[in-house]
């Protein structure tokens, strides 16, 4: 039979650890739609966690009360010790260049080159970095870490489906982010790219020591990038735990998440 309460996780290995993001008790609805239902998340530094629900199961939503793009209800939504609702626009912009966000589909300008759209952030968050005469270096770098230092000049059009994906990531690092939130970032790849862009993940984070919130429906990736899983069901964090732990649950609502 079901479980009444969410699987509870069976090991605490980052107790020691600071909390980088920590959510407790969201709540969210839209009119009638209750998404979220008192969720409740921590990531630590240094910690690669995977959310999984299905869709319209409140991932997005999750994700936007964590930047302050839309107001909970109620609960408590903190990232690196700063309460997300009571910072000003100005300090939610600050906090903002700390987190990187790899979009689902890569969402490259099209009408920008490689280097445009890696000196786009860095526009955006001049502050962070100061006055930079030549980008040219932190774009090559940022590049080089994805392996496409070659790239630089061409248009998104010239790039392949997971040349682009890792374009984004260069894109996502390249103001060194504390916290990198991936959206689905196998999504449209072969099994063949996907397994590279999983690669590349586990290798940005031992070079950097970031903290990463990965939201995914492949089993594969989460199974490979995750040392914790949480299970989004009904608004809540219904299970949670390693993936070893999760896939060897009895409970169906569990299992279905494993099933191929």
């Amino acid at each position: 039979m079901p479980l009444e309460e969410p699987i509870q996780n069976l090991k605490e290995d980052h107790t020691e650890k600071e909390v980088m993001i920590n959510i407790e008790g969201l709540h969210k609805s839209f009119g009638s739609n209750h998404v979220l239902n008192g969720f409740n998340m921590k990531l630590h530094r240094g910690e690669n966690l995977v959310i999984m629900g299905k869709s319209g199961s409140g991932k997005s939503v999750m994700i936007k009360c964590l930047v302050g793009l839309i107001q909970p209800d109620s609960g408590r939504v903190e990232v690196m010790g700063r309460k997300i609702t009571s910072l000003n626009q100005q300090s939610l912009d600050e906090l903002r260049a700390d987190i990187g966000f790899l979009f689902q589909g890569s969402a490259l300008y099209d009408s920008m080159t490689v280097r445009e759209n890696l000196e786009f952030p860095l526009r955006r968050h001049k502050n962070k970095l100061g006055v930079i005469t030549d980008t040219t270096p932190l774009v090559l770098e940022a590049l080089e870490n994805v392996g496409l230092p070659h790239t630089i000049d061409l248009m998104p059009e010239e790039l392949s489906g997971g040349m682009k994906r890792r374009v984004a990531i260069a894109r996502t690092l390249i103001l060194k982010p504390k916290i990198i939130l991936y959206d689905e970032p196998t999504s449209g790849l072969d099994p063949i790219t996907a397994k590279e862009i999983i690669e590349l993940m586990r290798n940005i984070q031992r070079k950097y020591g970031t903290s990463s919130l990965i939201i995914t429906h492949d089993v594969d990736c989460a199974r490979v990038i995750s040392e914790r899983m949480i299970l989004l069901v009904d608004g809540i964090n219904y299970a949670e735990g390693t993936y070893a732990e999760l896939s060897a649950s009895a409970d169906p609502k569990v299992q279905a998440f494993f099933k191929k």
